[in-house]
């Protein structure tokens, strides 16, 4: 009886990875379903404009990205579960907004909601996936993480929500937007019910506080090799986003269309659903310093590639190469590196709550990305014709990447 009494609690406060990785999957399906197709609602059914748009979507993106601190800071503060269940709520009441929107105004509110929700929900979730990794990792694990599983989770919700989106788009964005909030709801549900109460306050509930729990965000940035970590670590989000950002770009200097960019991202999602687990697999094997030096070394050559083919004009069955050369090489990289970064926070928090690590690490890539866009605006204004202008930037982004395959091993964490 005794047994009983003591291993069980512990067994049940321990959230089934298998639920936290579906968890992801219901995740993205619900907001791919939606956040697509938001620029062609508001300029095709209500006629606004490209800037108001724009406005609509870069707060979106800001909401998110550039409150991931803050939400891991709610992650250590109230528990992972606490702050998933309020992301999941936070998430329904912005969809629910997007369904009865028809001004700019309510686009632009409910875009805002959205995106907190995630600032919310994704550092809970990584943190509590965290946790179970640190769990397999005693018990002698040699697989690859279960940060790759969450990438391969997350790629397919990426993938089955904007078919499910297209579905309910031909009855009505209302529709489509109160079925996201309507899947929200469902997994705020079933996360209540199933993600034990005592999984977000193993922190907290302790007698004496951590030192996380004391010192916070200062104790983070005090350690120096996280910070360089972090700072170099963002030209990974920043060269993902050029697939959002340049890749367009790309398609019309080659005169293949916008047309062609869905079937590119098909090619991503299904690279990185069957391509994932493998390369994680080679990466564990040759450790952490070597894995990201290969994959930002990839993502170099990617734009290197680019700069070099965008100078000449491309035709036939030719045009299409320097783009399906660009997401190869992008997802390549970035299928080495996040699983492998991600588990790293681990090394980097030391047993204290992760949710502000995790927090940062997305923040200040979301930065990157706002800072690094801005600059290489002007240069893609140039981008559209091949010659020698059109190479600038790609061939800065190969320059940046060179950076982290050459310094981050440097800024590894120090084994306890």
């Amino acid at each position: 009886m005794t047994t009983l009494t003591t291993a069980s609690p512990a067994t049940a406060r321990r959230p089934a990875p298998g639920l936290l990785l579906t968890s992801q999957l219901i995740f993205n399906v619900g907001f791919y379903a939606v956040v697509p197709f938001l620029a062609l609602v508001m300029t095709r059914d209500f006629g606004m404009t490209a800037t108001a748009v724009g406005v609509v979507l870069g707060a979106r993106v800001f909401s998110q990205q550039g409150l991931f601190l803050v939400g891991g800071m709610i992650t250590d503060r109230w528990g992972p579960r606490r702050a998933m269940l309020a992301g999941c709520l936070v998430r329904v009441s912005g969809y629910i907004t997007l369904a009865l929107a028809s001004n700019f105004q309510l686009f632009l509110l409910g875009a805002v909601l959205t995106g907190m929700g995630g600032a919310l929900f994704s550092p809970a979730l990584e943190s509590m996936v965290g946790r179970a990794e640190e769990r397999r990792r005693g018990t002698g694990g040699k697989a690859p993480t279960l940060f790759a599983l969450l990438t391969i989770c997350g790629e397919m919700g990426a993938v089955a929500g904007p078919l499910v989106g297209a579905l309910l788009l031909g009855t009505s964005f209302s529709t489509a937007a109160l079925a996201g909030a309507a899947v929200f709801a469902i997994m705020t549900g079933v996360l209540w019910t199933f993600l034990p109460a005592e999984a977000g306050h193993k922190a907290s509930s302790s007698t004496q506080p951590s030192p996380a729990n004391r010192q916070g965000i200062p104790a983070m940035l005090r350690n120096k090799r996280f910070v360089g970590f972090t700072a170099l670590y963002s030209v990974n989000l920043l060269a993902y986003n050029q697939l959002y950002f340049g890749l367009p770009i790309e398609l019309s200097r080659s005169g293949a269309g916008p047309e062609a960019l869905a079937g590119l991202f098909a090619v991503a999602s299904v690279l990185t659903v069957a391509l994932q687990w493998p390369i994680s697999r080679l990466m564990h094997r040759i450790g952490a310093g070597r894995a990201l030096t290969v994959g930002f070394t990839m993502k170099g050559l990617a734009f290197a590639t680019m700069a070099i083919l965008a100078q000449y004009p491309a035709s036939g069955a030719l045009q299409l190469l320097p783009s399906l050369l660009l997401v190869v090489g992008l997802c390549l990289g970035h299928m080495c590196i996040v699983p492998m970064a991600m588990s790293l926070v681990l090394d980097f928090a030391r047993g204290r709550p992760s949710g502000i690590y995790y927090g940062l690490l997305a923040s200040i890539g979301g930065c990157a990305v706002l800072l690094g866009n801005t600059l290489l605006g002007p240069l893609y204004s140039e981008a559209g014709q091949p010659g020698p202008d059109a190479a600038w930037p790609w061939a800065v982004m190969a320059v940046l990447a060179a950076a982290p395959a050459v310094g981050l091993s440097r800024f590894l964490p120090r084994k306890s």
